[in-house]
């Protein structure tokens, strides 16, 4: 069975699954990432803190909407260790 790994934002902000407006998101639900990736950002006074994937797999879920704000410690999304 396949494990499920949480990833949490380390500080409070806004989210963003994207690195501009007019880009694409950096990982689409169901996509794979590496560790390292980076899955999104999270601003807090004009600052952008990167949020990257602690390990292989897939990203199954996100669960904040881009541009949502977001605490310390927030479940951002899942990613399904492979």
């Amino acid at each position: 069975m396949a494990n499920q790994k949480s990833v949490l934002s380390p500080i409070p902000g806004v989210f963003y699954r994207k690195p501009a407006p007019d880009k694409e998101e950096y990982v689409k639900e169901g996509g794979n990432v590496k560790a390292g990736d980076v899955i999104g950002l999270v601003e807090v006074m004009k600052s952008f803190y990167e949020i990257k994937a602690e390990n292989d797999g897939v990203l199954a879920q996100y669960f904040v909407e881009n541009e949502d704000l977001i605490d310390a410690g927030q479940e951002v999304a899942v990613i399904i260790e492979q």
